[in-house]
């Protein structure tokens, strides 16, 4: 029995099956996003998976385009979208992650008053957004180098947009880089406050993309709970290197698609 549990811990896919198991984590991590929009899940990925999934950013086979941020008055740094079929990894921790995030984004919606439904499978959610004609995958490798930062934004990338994303930090603080920490602002009826959310290697922070109910406030909107705006980025890199993994549940929309660019945060 204890060869079996050593194997499953050295399993390079062990982080689906955490996503799938650990109860207690998410029950934690419910509570922590409905009071603050955003909440850590603690060592998502080993070291060497992290490692490996950084390494990546060097080849081009495995993403779709890159996106220089400076470009375009995102910030500074750069990032690339992977392409499908994702690695398989990423594959595994996408469709597990989803599966747990699906109820809360359906009890959100419910008491914001919003239509919206979510069904429990990614598989499902992918396949509504694909007939809307968003079919450009989303997950996505962020690098920054001292100096870089990433503007404070939303992920939309369409009209079918799932409520809540996930980032994973795959560099060590400290080590790897310094400075570059995760920032939340929300605003809403009773005014504006920033989040910094602390990040070790492998930790995944789960947030709002974009709005999320205001379970603070003590007034109603005519449909239902008012709603708080959302946005995210990454304050100043001060040394070294950072590398994120970005995984977003829906997919965006090509560019052509309705004569519009696919997302404020990816060019056409």
């Amino acid at each position: 029995m204890a060869d079996a549990k050593q194997a499953a811990r050295s399993d390079a896919d062990s982080a689906p099956d955490w996503a799938a198991n650990g109860d207690a984590i998410w029950q934690g991590a419910a509570a922590s996003l409905e009071r603050y929009g955003n909440a850590v899940l603690p060592r998502v990925l080993r070291p060497q998976q992290c490692e490996q999934l950084a390494a990546l950013y060097a080849r081009d086979d495995s993403f779709r385009s890159r996106i220089v941020m400076a470009r375009h008055n995102f910030g500074r740094g750069e990032y690339k979208y992977f392409a499908y079929p994702l690695p398989p990894l990423l594959e595994r921790l996408r469709h597990a992650l989803y599966r747990r995030l699906a109820p809360l984004a359906n009890r959100w919606n419910q008491q914001m008053g919003l239509d919206a439904r979510y069904p429990g499978e990614l598989a499902e959610f992918l396949a509504r957004c694909h007939t809307a004609g968003q079919t450009r995958p989303t997950p996505l490798l962020l690098r920054y180098h001292a100096g870089d930062y990433n503007c404070l934004h939303q992920d939309l990338y369409g009209d079918h947009v799932f409520p809540l994303q996930v980032a994973i930090l795959l560099s060590v603080p400290g080590e790897d880089f310094t400075g570059g920490e995760f920032v939340m602002t929300e605003t809403g009826s009773r005014g504006q406050h920033a989040d910094v959310v602390a990040l070790e290697q492998g930790d995944a922070v789960v947030f709002a993309v974009n709005q999320r109910p205001d379970m603070g406030g003590s007034a109603r909107g005519r449909a239902g709970v008012r709603k708080v705006a959302m946005r995210h980025g990454v304050s100043v890199v001060r040394s070294g290197t950072r590398h994120t993994l970005g995984l977003i549940f829906h997919d965006a929309r090509a560019p052509a698609a309705l004569g519009a660019p696919a997302s404020a945060w990816e060019p056409a």
